[in-house]
């Protein structure tokens, strides 16, 4: 059975290669914060435990599916559904795909772009000795700001064209590998100096303590749904990075460990944060406030405060131009590979239209900015792209991809391409598993996700 190789497309280099790539997809803004906090708010290590089981039960299937998708094809995600099932409704998957990383884009930007904007103030310095109030001000110059916004927006997305614009090799595999054990080592240096913070074993208590009387109904289907939703699947990313994998890629060991890696890079954010924030008296639950106006105002406070700002700002704006990089490459291969569109053009073709219409998002994301009064259901611009992705295209996209791996897909053909042809025996034992997971248990739970996020489940 052939790899499904395109002659003349770039794939990755190595193993290794992959693997920072994918987890480059996989680590973004919702591990240096969100995870954390909602770790320590349910219950620490039995939520911990949860998360854990929920990535076995829904995030690896998914992942396997878009690898197997991705590299068997070689293709981008609208092409790899019309060249598996050709004349069929299976390709408005990667049509949904498509949809989902332009909204995520148009949102994700424009707070990539505060993230940016905070790495530059603290690099000048700006932090050395602010108050709360003062912060609170510098949050929301930057959010209800006309043109701060848009300014740093753009900055974000000149940085990622320019990657995109070298290509798969030079740009993606060289930037990830880089950039993730960078992030690894700031997370690192972060954890060390704020584990020595008097007060600290608070923090660490409230992010590792195990309490299963946290585990609520809702405790739950957030672990699902964080299972999900912070491993990059269902929008495309995986499918179109897998289509770039070598064709002696072990699959299944990569999904394993960038579920792990990604979920200790959340581990080590939160040991970070939580113990800085204790020892500080702040509030743990400040929601994403917590990343711009609680740890400035920390770490302004402690030796070496100014250095770990900047290394803090750092990771996490390679956190958010990591994930980034992901998300427009789905829109440049699918605009390379089936519109004949030059990878230069791709690139800064859609650029231009996230930089317009995320404008629109820039303005609206505070009630007080340039568009925050313009609501039409409820919300503003921000918000409904984001949930229009996230609570909408994410969790059917997700299904559809998990149905057609376990229901339409030829099961030959998947044995071959995640067992390497034959050649890797762990993949023959566990896949009869994967299989019964895809088509029966992953589904149902993701029907569950999507009734959740879009509230008809109510717990």
């Amino acid at each position: 059975m052939s790899m499904g190789h395109h002659h003349g497309r770039e794939t990755f280099s190595s193993g290794l290669a992959v693997f920072f790539a994918t987890l480059g997809s996989a680590v973004g803004l919702g591990n240096i914060w969100k995870f954390p906090y909602l770790t320590g708010k349910f219950g620490g290590g039995a939520f911990l435990l949860v998360y854990l089981s929920c990535v076995l039960l829904i995030g690896l299937p998914i992942m396997l599916s878009e690898f197997y998708i991705g590299r068997r094809t070689r293709r981008n995600v609208v092409g790899a559904f019309h060249q598996l099932a050709p004349g069929t409704p299976w390709k408005g998957i990667g049509v949904m795909g498509v949809s989902a990383a332009y909204l995520i884009m148009f949102f994700y930007s424009c707070v990539a772009g505060w993230v940016y904007y905070y790495l530059f103030r603290s690099l000048r310095g700006d932090f050395a000795a602010v108050t709360p109030d003062l912060l609170k001000n510098e949050f929301g110059a930057v959010v209800t700001g006309v043109w701060t916004p848009v300014f740093w927006q753009w900055v974000v997305l000149a940085v990622v064209t320019a990657i995109l614009i070298m290509g798969v090799k030079k740009g993606i595999e060289r930037i990830t590998k880089t950039l993730m054990p960078v992030l690894f080592l700031l997370i690192i240096a972060c954890d060390i100096r704020a584990l020595t913070l008097p007060g600290a074993g608070e923090g660490v208590n409230f992010l590792l303590h195990v309490d299963f009387s946290q585990l609520t109904p809702a405790a739950i289907l957030t672990a699902m749904g964080l299972a999900f939703f912070k491993l990059s699947l269902g929008m495309g990313t995986m499918t179109t990075y897998a289509s770039y994998f070598t064709p002696s890629n072990n699959m299944m060991a990569t999904a394993v460990k960038v579920a792990s890696a990604d979920t200790l890079v959340s581990m080590l954010a939160g040991l970070a944060i939580f113990p800085t924030v204790f020892a500080f008296g702040m509030e743990p639950g400040a929601g994403p406030g917590l990343l711009f106006m609680t740890i400035p105002l920390v770490f302004s406070q402690m030796p070496f405060g100014q250095q770990l700002l900047i290394a803090f700002f750092f990771l996490t704006s390679i956190a958010a131009t990591t994930a980034m990089l992901s998300l427009v490459e789905v829109l440049i291969a699918y605009f390379s590979e089936e519109h004949g569109v030059s990878r230069q053009k791709a690139a800064i073709g859609n650029a231009l239209l996230i930089a317009v219409v995320g404008m629109l998002a820039a303005w609206s994301a505070d009630p007080v900015g340039p568009l925050g009064q313009v609501v039409f259901g409820g919300r503003g611009f921000f918000d409904w792209f984001d949930y229009l992705s996230s609570n909408i295209l994410l969790p059917i996209g997700g299904l559809f991809i998990v149905l057609f791996f376990g229901y339409a897909a030829n099961q030959q053909d998947i044995i071959d391409q995640l067992t390497n042809n034959g050649t890797l025996s762990l993949g023959r034992s566990t896949l009869p598993i994967f299989f019964f997971l895809a088509r029966y248990v992953t589904p149902a739970l993701l029907v569950v996700i999507f009734l959740n996020a879009i509230g008809l489940l109510k717990v």
